[in-house]
């Protein structure tokens, strides 16, 4: 069983004050299952005695399929934020697929999901809180981690060359800061915008607009966390926005309070 670095991820907001309420761990999928899998991950936390804490953060454009005592289920990406209450003690194991991954298991636009839940019953013909005690019953990461290959294993769908296209593309605008438009993705891979626009739509539910957009701002948050954010208008050039009048927006928009208090946070 092989270990991430378990580094908090960008989109984890105020991620300093997070790293002291919880910790996370990363898993790597086997070679087969991971042409479908980005990797598994497992989040703890012990606030006995302490007030609870709400985690926010701003969703990367991946389906996760949790296990959490009673609130199990297939999650689409996030419109917006998702948040989660943290409270006494607990713990969730998650297996978070590639963007794109998903669509050979459901067989339907991954659209579909966006912004919600479903049952296991619905993709796997599984019962969910039958799955979820004995995942979470476990003695240790690696039980859990064999629990959900075998899943995976036995719902294996074949695999789908535009999985492999749509995760390199999403990998791409995630990596490269130059990336500030749909257009600069289309000139990058040479692939007609509106088939891309479908192509997004079915494989990971959410547009190429907004897959640019939510890494940008994943790179704001992270910057005002660390305290190496700027003024706006320098954060916003940085980030390829015309104006930080249009870069205030969009983070409000997302995130639901302005950049100002976003930084003033404490």
């Amino acid at each position: 069983m092989d270990k991430i670095a378990e580094k908090f991820p960008k989109g984890v907001l105020h991620a300093l004050i997070g790293e002291k309420k919880f910790s996370l761990s990363r898993l790597q999928p086997s070679a087969e299952i991971g042409y479908f899998v980005q990797h598994y991950w497992i989040v703890r936390w012990d606030l006995r005695g302490q007030a609870p804490y709400s985690q926010v953060v701003i969703a990367h454009p991946n389906v996760n399929l949790v296990f959490e005592k009673g609130a199990s289920g297939i999650f689409g990406v996030a419109k917006t934020t998702s948040s989660h209450l943290l409270k006494e003690q607990g713990w969730v194991f998650g297996i978070k697929f590639k963007p794109g991954g998903f669509y050979p298991f459901l067989q339907a636009p991954v659209s579909t999901l966006t912004g919600g839940v479903i049952g296991l019953e619905e993709v796997f013909g599984i019962d969910t809180n039958q799955l979820e005690a004995e995942i979470l019953s476990q003695p240790d990461d690696a039980a859990m981690l064999r629990l959900a290959e075998q899943l995976l294993t036995a719902h294996m769908p074949e695999q789908d060359p535009n999985t492999a296209l749509v995760a390199d593309i999403v990998q791409m605008i995630q990596q490269d800061r130059t990336i500030l438009r749909v257009e600069d993705v289309v000139h990058l891979t040479g692939m007609n915008k509106r088939t891309m626009q479908r192509m997004f739509d079915r494989y990971v539910g959410v547009s190429p607009k907004s897959v640019i957009q939510r890494y940008r701002l994943h790179e704001a948050a992270e910057r005002m966390d660390q305290g190496t954010a700027g003024d706006w208008l320098d954060l916003s050039i940085a980030l390829g926005y015309y104006d930080h009048s249009h870069f205030i927006r969009d983070f409000r928009s997302i995130v639901g309070v302005s950049p100002e208090e976003y930084r003033q946070y404490k």
